[in-house]
């Protein structure tokens, strides 16, 4: 049941979608660790540390172990959250756009049964 044709068809979109939209993701994620990296540098904290706090803004998940101090380092929270936004909200259509096509295609082929 796992790798119905439903199944399949879904992974394929998916993957096609990822493929198609994959500059404009590679941009987002680029333009994510830039800003990391820039208020990591403000704020003086390690690289990996600058990564690690643009990835968890990015998400919105906030820890809070790593806070910025610095107006122009918070600046930088807000922007990384909406490009965070951003980038989950393309991965969604993209899975919902899968979703639709697959079930589609499933419904089409349960007709002509």
């Amino acid at each position: 049941m796992l790798l119905s044709g439903l199944t399949i068809t879904f992974l394929r979109e998916l993957g096609l979608g990822i493929w198609l939209l994959f500059p404009v993701l590679l941009i987002l994620l680029l333009a994510i660790i830039a800003l990391g990296q820039a208020a990591g540098k403000l704020e003086g904290w390690k690289p990996f540390e600058s990564f690690y706090w643009s990835f968890i803004t990015a998400t919105t998940v906030g820890y809070g172990d790593l806070r910025p101090t610095r107006t122009s380092s918070r600046l930088i929270a807000i922007l990384l959250g909406l490009l965070g936004l951003t980038f989950t909200g393309i991965l969604i259509a993209i899975a919902v756009h899968a979703g639709t096509v697959a079930l589609a295609v499933h419904d089409a082929a349960e007709k002509i049964k």
